[in-house]
């Protein structure tokens, strides 16, 4: 299994630290909105990485964070005039809502920085000890001139980033790379720390938390690319200060998406909530459109394609009803699955998790069940059924089979007869009750 290493920019066999185990982490959301489709796009190229891991037989131990302290919810807690504990705590829940409906497996855990301030405080006093922060009156900052790999991750240059406009430059620091790793803060939903009232950066909120969990080195650290710098970068700097280590052995980022010719961003205001999609359409068509991209490759959202993956999921589900009670009426499930079209799957997912392929494969799979089905081919036919439900489980997709009734099975046979007897009429009316048991779309 080949993936793509944002660390070192090239292919690498996955090689897990411990044999048959995966440490895994993503970062999560800051609970300051509901979330948008491309916050939406590493839960789901995530979801899938892990589900694929577990089908090849690795105990995943996946991880995801929740920022709920952050400028951005003082921000939104002001705009609301409400608390900061509500509003991250309405979007949390905003969050958990959206990310279940997406048909994501929960994670192993979700870490809540709220719940890791203690440990953060000691993680601070650890880099101030050692010489990599300082304090400068009530806030902290981390020394990036120590760490000669700085930029190792996002491909930046020390020097092109003091001269660059992306460095917010503070007197107080003694190097405009230096970064805030406490912030002080007076209000009420700070917090009391050796350095002062305040709350932590962001950037070491992550780090902290994937040393607390994991105690070492991870296999894979996951997130969008717009995190890759700084908030990745910084992440790695502190861990190469205290640890001595990249954090992850892999790191993978994907690729954002667009409106039109912009980043999607809360900021300039060009987004497309989850949840409103949710209510206007089904996840697996959400899910489709998502995974019908390579995860490295940027793509502009278009509603005229998410109605395209809308009639494709429909098509699929009828397919997939269709078959499923053929086999029922016929009594003629099986174990076996179509050997040629899961090694395809693994051969996509195995270089560097090519959904799209997975995808391609999957639509020629229901254009052979359609043949099967006509031509009765029974074997075939439960080969194909399990085949499909195998891709599905990789794929996160969920298809919704209806449980036959004894009387079920005998009005599908009597429909089949009567359409086969060319009795329309009969063939009608049998169909109609059976479009009202679900059983017919």
């Amino acid at each position: 299994m080949k993936l793509y290493n944002t660390l070192t920019n090239q292919f690498e066999e996955l090689q897990p630290i411990v044999p048959g185990r995966i440490s895994m982490y993503v970062c999560g959301p800051t609970v300051y909105s509901h979330i948008h489709i491309g916050n939406a796009r590493p839960l789901i190229v995530f979801d899938v990485v892990r589900r694929y891991l577990m089908h090849q037989g690795y105990d995943v131990r996946y991880v995801m964070n929740i920022t709920d302290v952050n400028d951005k919810i003082t921000e939104q807690a002001s705009k609301e005039q409400t608390s900061e504990a509500l509003i991250a705590q309405t979007y949390t829940q905003s969050f958990f809502d959206d990310f279940t409906k997406l048909q994501n497996l929960p994670p192993s855990s979700f870490i809540k920085v709220s719940d890791s301030i203690e440990s953060i405080i000691q993680y601070i006093q650890r880099l101030i000890d050692e010489g990599f922060a300082y304090q400068v009156d009530n806030d902290v900052f981390f020394r990036v001139e120590k760490i000669e790999e700085y930029g190792r991750l996002s491909g930046q240059v020390k020097a092109d980033l003091i001269s660059g406009s992306r460095v917010d430059i503070d007197p107080r620091k003694e190097s405009p790379l230096d970064f805030v790793i406490w912030k002080s803060n007076a209000n009420a939903d700070s917090f009391v720390s050796p350095f002062g009232q305040g709350r932590p950066g962001w950037h070491t909120e992550c780090s902290c938390m994937i040393e607390d969990t994991f105690s070492s080195l991870i296999d894979i650290h996951g997130g969008g690319s717009d995190l890759r710098f700084p908030h990745h970068e910084n992440e790695m700097a502190q861990s190469l200060a205290l640890n001595n280590h990249t954090l992850a052995n892999v790191w993978m980022h994907n690729a954002r998406i667009e409106m039109g010719d912009e980043k999607m961003s809360k900021s300039l205001g060009n987004i497309i909530v989850v949840k409103d999609l949710l209510h206007d359409y089904d996840p697996n068509a959400l899910r489709l459109y998502v995974l019908s991209v390579h995860y490295r490759t940027p793509f502009s959202f278009r509603f005229e394609q998410v109605e395209f993956y809308k009639t494709e999921w429909e098509r699929m589900q009828r397919t997939m009803v269709q078959l499923h009670v053929e086999l029922d009426v016929q009594q003629a499930f099986n174990q076996k699955v179509d050997e040629t079209w899961i090694d395809r799957l693994h051969g996509a997912m195995d270089q560097d998790f090519n959904t799209a392929n997975v995808l391609s494969d999957l639509y020629a799979i229901m254009k052979s069940i359609n043949a099967a089905v006509r031509a009765n081919e029974s074997l075939v036919m439960a080969t194909l059924y399990n085949t499909v439900l195998e891709y599905s489980s990789v794929l996160g997709l969920r298809f919704e089979l209806p449980r036959l009734s004894a009387k079920d099975r005998m009005l599908y046979s009597d429909w089949v007869d009567a359409r086969e007897s060319k009795d329309y009429d009969r063939a009608d009316t049998l169909r109609s009750a059976l479009m009202e048991r679900g059983i017919l779309m």
